[in-house]
């Protein structure tokens, strides 16, 4: 039985991806790896978004590139948004890549298995095909990540996805049902969807398939077996009322939100294109907490974006206390080829103040969460157990319906909804135990 080793970095469509990819190589008869060096099929699932994900990537591919002048035979796979973005060279560049396909063909990756052998084989279209009509191999039986669409038509000047991964087109909501529904019977109780732009879901879709990304949380949400929605990743400009009271009314949709700010300046979010300013950004995260009080907010935020100012610094930093997160991504500006701020806008921002801002900011971002992850000590959570902690297999480790990590003392099994009383906060996780209730409370 042939053998595939699969490494994948970037987003969670990435990691869903990945997914489909092991399904559909396993029904194809390979058997998965746990070592580069003893597959015979080599594949990266790969992101191209930050500077930091090509380097990465470049070592593993170096490894890669050894072991195919030590063993001929084995077949070197490059996928996803990197492959894309290098379409026109990725062969030429790197003699010893088989096969290249961007993210729209993880769908043929058997054909171009078939075919690698008589070329080098790749599949570069843009056609919005979904992967999620794959098999798949979950990482974890009781999670699942649901792909509702691909593409993004939004033009955020940093951005390359909108290059790598085409225009916006949504899947059926039937489709979508029918999968999450395929997913319940199977065990899943906890979907999330994805999309590079997931709530702007079903604004191309037409006659009787015409759907809202509220319309689908609803239905996803009546599927029998389903407990807990989430999603991922959102627009502000595309939370509508209806989406806030989904979180308000419908009992599956968990009461987090990932909010991207990317900078808490104005004249830097013009720049970025992202079409919000502070205010309304600030807006809408009042909105979201009249309609759900208690919900959790998470974010990005990007420091060194070109021509940004100390003072404009300190705005994103004044964001963060304002709002209170419970987390956030902080990101460090990296100019890529493609975009407009890439194209157009000197990357003028010294290393080294990129290196001070960043610090500044997670200890800005840590502080804030950790005092608003506190209010949950002396709750009792809802926690969905996802197996040992890595930290002390001793106890176990799962997630509150507000996404927040929780290590806790007690007895259970992965895909169990267990009460744990809250008693410890931290900056990123909760901690507790086993509390002695019978129905836990919403938390």
């Amino acid at each position: 039985m042939p053998r595939y080793h699969l490494t994948t970095f970037g987003c969670q469509m990435n990691a869903h991806d990945s997914e489909r990819m092991r399904g559909l190589l396993e029904s194809l008869g390979y058997a998965p790896s746990d070592e580069r060096d003893d597959a015979d099929l080599i594949v990266f699932n790969t992101c191209t978004i930050r500077g930091s994900a090509d380097e990465r990537f470049m070592g593993n591919l170096g490894e890669a590139r050894r072991i195919k002048r030590e063993r001929p035979d084995a077949v070197v796979a490059v996928g996803g948004c990197w492959a894309q973005s290098q379409k026109d060279t990725v062969f030429t560049d790197f003699p010893f890549v088989d096969i290249a396909f961007g993210p729209g063909e993880v769908n043929r990756l058997g054909e171009f298995l078939a075919r690698e052998r008589l070329a080098p084989v790749g599949g570069f279209t843009l056609d919005g095909r979904f992967s999620g009509e794959l098999p798949s191999r979950r990482e974890r039986p009781h999670q699942a990540w649901v792909q509702i669409s691909v593409g993004c038509n939004s033009v955020c000047s940093y951005c390359i996805v909108p290059a790598v991964r085409g225009r916006e087109r949504s899947r059926a909501l039937a489709d979508v049902v029918a999968e999450v529904t395929a997913q319940a019977a199977d065990g899943v109780m906890e979907v999330t969807l994805l999309g590079q732009n997931v709530n702007s879901y079903g604004r191309d879709l037409t006659g009787e398939d015409r759907a809202s990304f509220a319309e689908l949380l609803a239905a996803v949400s009546g599927v029998e077996g389903i407990e807990r929605v989430r999603y991922m990743s959102p627009h502000p400009k595309d939370i509508r009322a209806d989406v806030i009271e989904a979180h308000r009314d419908i009992a599956e949709v968990c009461e987090h939100i990932h909010l991207p700010a990317q900078s808490g300046s104005s004249r830097v979010l013009k720049a970025m294109r992202r079409t919000y300013d502070r205010d309304r950004y600030l807006a809408l995260v009042e909105r979201i907490r009249e309609g759900v009080p208690g919900i959790a907010l998470t974010t990005d935020i990007i420091v060194g974006f070109p021509g940004e100012t100390d003072a404009e610094f300190e705005e994103s930093l004044s964001l963060v206390t304002e709002v209170g997160y419970d987390g956030a991504y902080t990101f460090v500006y990296s100019q890529r080829p493609g975009t407009e701020a890439g194209e157009q806008m000197a990357d003028d921002v010294p290393p080294e103040m990129k290196s001070e801002r960043i610090q500044r900011l997670i200890e800005t971002v840590q502080a804030t969460a950790r005092q608003h992850l506190s209010r949950h000590v002396g709750t009792v959570a809802q926690v969905l157990v996802e197996g040992p902690s890595r930290s002390d297999p001793a106890r176990l480790a799962g997630r509150t319906r507000h996404n927040t990590m929780v290590t806790f003392a007690g007895t259970g099994c992965a895909g169990q909804l267990v009460p744990v009383l809250i008693d410890g906060a931290t900056s990123t996780t909760l901690s507790g135990r086993m509390a002695d209730v019978a129905t836990p409370v919403r938390a």
